[in-house]
């Protein structure tokens, strides 16, 4: 065997070892939430992808527990922030306290030092309290009092946003919602599902013997796998060709940023290496161009007033479909495997 194919049969084995990695993650919170088809993947995805998550959804579906069985699963710290007005800056990364004995300041770190982080209801908080999330999404640290401080590794943030209660909220501005990789929902579950989870909360929650299983060290191994994901040129091109098109929508004020087609394209290898695949296909794109671009627009007003009896799903179709009459799919006709070809 020549040295370059034996690189590629190593490379390969360790891509296919990452991908069994983060799916023993999803079929472990699998174990306590009962998820819509995909979503898991989605929140394992926002890990390999470091990015973070905003959760729209209705109340008690089980968006708290969802964020602490994932930090469970990699035996990481969690901790979780109740958004509210009177909710300050401080609180949320923390404050430097005089130590009489010492007789020196010392920093007590807030909540955001966690490598799980909830913000529940996060557009219950004033924009200034919101905006000291921003400086830790985009840089991983924080600065208090002049002094910045890093953020631990892994770091994802979680934030939810009630879709049915809108009174005394501030609604996230757009340069902050482009920090966010994706956003997506629980929903509510089937008949089946919701029998299931009377019976298995019947003797305690299912939470309490949730157990470890990849060690927080180990998940750097799975984010740098994803770099080794290959991507087609067609397909790269049509990221980025399906991002521009939203700039161009007579039903969009303002397309996605050049920050979407960066997390288009990074996401689309995550779940590739989630699906057990070493090579992104056409439908990656597809299925997670909405998640990840949707709420990167700001619709424009007519349009915004005709999509008011539409839901989430509905709406990303239109704008879906808008964008690809715009940007078609690169040779329809080839088989899979041809996006596995370098």
């Amino acid at each position: 065997m020549e040295a370059s194919e034996l690189h590629d049969s190593t490379q390969s084995q360790a891509i296919t070892n990452a991908g069994v990695i983060a799916r023993r993650v999803i079929e472990n919170v699998a174990r306590v939430i009962h998820a819509p088809d995909g979503l898991l993947e989605r929140c394992v995805m926002a890990l390999l992808c470091e990015g973070h998550i905003i959760l729209e959804d209705f109340p008690g579906v089980g968006k708290t527990m969802l964020a602490k069985s994932l930090a469970r699963s990699l035996d990481c710290e969690f901790a979780r922030i109740q958004a509210t007005p009177d909710l300050l800056p401080s609180d949320i990364t923390g404050v430097n306290v005089y130590n009489l004995q010492a007789n020196e300041f010392e920093f007590r770190p807030g909540p955001v030092f966690a490598n799980v982080l909830l913000v529940d209801e996060i557009n219950r908080a004033l924009p200034k309290a919101q905006s000291a999330l921003l400086e830790g999404m985009a840089e991983r640290q924080v600065t208090v009092d002049g002094t910045s401080r890093p953020l631990p590794t892994p770091f994802l943030l979680i934030a939810t946003e009630n879709s049915i209660e809108q009174e005394g909220t501030f609604p996230l501005p757009e340069a902050q919602l482009d920090r966010f990789l994706l956003r997506t929902s629980l929903g509510y579950p089937t008949v089946e599902q919701e029998l299931g989870i009377l019976d298995s909360q019947l003797h305690g929650h299912p939470l309490e013997q949730l157990r470890p299983v990849v060690p927080i060290e180990d998940l750097a191994v799975l984010v740098a796998a994803v770099d080794d994901i290959y991507i087609d040129p067609l397909l790269k091109r049509w990221a980025v060709e399906l991002v521009r098109a939203t700039r161009e929508l007579e039903q969009v004020e303002v397309g996605a940023s050049v920050r979407a087609s960066l997390a288009l394209e990074r996401a689309v290898r995550a779940w590739a290496l989630i699906a057990g695949r070493s090579y992104v296909v056409p439908a990656d794109v597809e299925r997670l161009f909405e998640p990840v671009v949707g709420h990167r627009l700001v619709l424009g007003i007519d349009f915004a007033v005709d999509a008011e009896s539409l839901d989430r799903e509905q709406l990303g179709r239109v704008i879906w479909e808008a964008c690809l009459a715009r940007a078609p799919r690169p040779q329809p006709d080839w088989d899979e495997e041809r996006f596995g070809s370098t």
